[in-house]
């Protein structure tokens, strides 16, 4: 866990992500690539026209002069919070944003991509078309999705939904390399619904062989997968969510519009997205 890739328009929401991602650098020793990226009007004929040239060329000049411009700014942020020795580089590139993000990654050796959301329709988009939810599913690499209401703290518990499958016990040793970088605390959680098909024989098989990992076990027999979760989130005060892109289907129900008003609870917790493992 040396690099996070952090992604920004400089909004009040990608600045709050922007305190995240420089705490959770400075936790883990790492340090922060932020990245903006703009797009250029696109054309449908040959030809470009020699005033079309100079549109793109202002537009060039406009964002890198406001890039220039915001870089002061993310270091007044860095200092306000004493994070200004947290190292940091800038990239400025213009092109889809998914596409350069996966370029960076594979360029800089990027461990984590730390994105923020807008509340609690940010959280539901996040996985339903936005930039983020983008990411998520075409970036294969570790993301954390920083809600806009979300302030970080000394992280002590990361959350994680399994079904103690193979895919989950692979993720889960993932998630436990990072809890260790954050003297964190995993806590797995497995709702036993009547179609769990999990035996008290494979539970056991799983606690043994993480019985000298920082990892507990909850099994909570209820049919309300969803709320069960969100209620798990709540009592077991976790920090960060961890979760598999596999289950994004899942996750999509979980933001739904019916359960806004319990959402609102557990708004300012960040979700780890983690690929599943091909």
């Amino acid at each position: 866990m040396k690099k996070l890739l952090f992604p920004t328009d400089f909004s009040e929401t990608a600045n709050n992500a922007f305190v995240y991602a420089l705490k959770m650098a400075k936790s883990i020793d790492a340090e922060v690539i932020v990245l903006h990226v703009y797009d250029l009007p696109t054309v449908s004929f040959g030809e470009v026209p020699v005033t079309l040239v100079e549109i793109y060329d202002s537009i060039e000049l406009n964002n890198f002069e406001n890039f220039k411009d915001q870089i002061p700014h993310l270091r007044k942020i860095a200092e306000k919070y004493q994070l200004d020795d947290v190292k940091m580089s800038h990239v400025l590139r213009h092109g889809d944003l998914v596409r350069i993000m996966k370029e960076i990654c594979h360029e800089e050796h990027v461990d984590m991509i730390v994105m923020g959301t807008n509340g609690a329709s940010g959280l539901q988009e996040m996985f339903l078309g936005s930039n983020t939810g983008n990411a998520i599913v075409n970036v294969p690499v570790t993301l954390l999705s920083v809600p806009n209401q979300a302030k970080f703290k000394l992280i002590k518990y990361i959350g994680f939904t399994t079904t103690f499958t193979d895919q989950d016990r692979m993720t889960l040793h993932r998630i436990i390399a990072i809890a260790k970088k954050m003297h964190a605390t995993v806590k797995c959680l497995a709702v036993k619904t009547h179609g769990f098909k999990v035996t008290e024989e494979g539970m056991e098989y799983w606690k043994s062989e993480f019985k000298n990992e920082p990892v507990e076990f909850f099994l909570i027999p209820h049919d309300d997968v969803k709320e069960t979760i969100l209620d798990f989130v709540e009592h077991q005060e976790i920090d960060i969510l961890a979760m598999l892109t596999q289950k994004r289907n899942f996750f999509e129900e979980l933001f739904t519009h019916s359960l806004t008003q319990k959402l609102a609870y557990h708004i300012e917790t960040p979700i780890l997205a983690f690929h599943e493992d091909k």
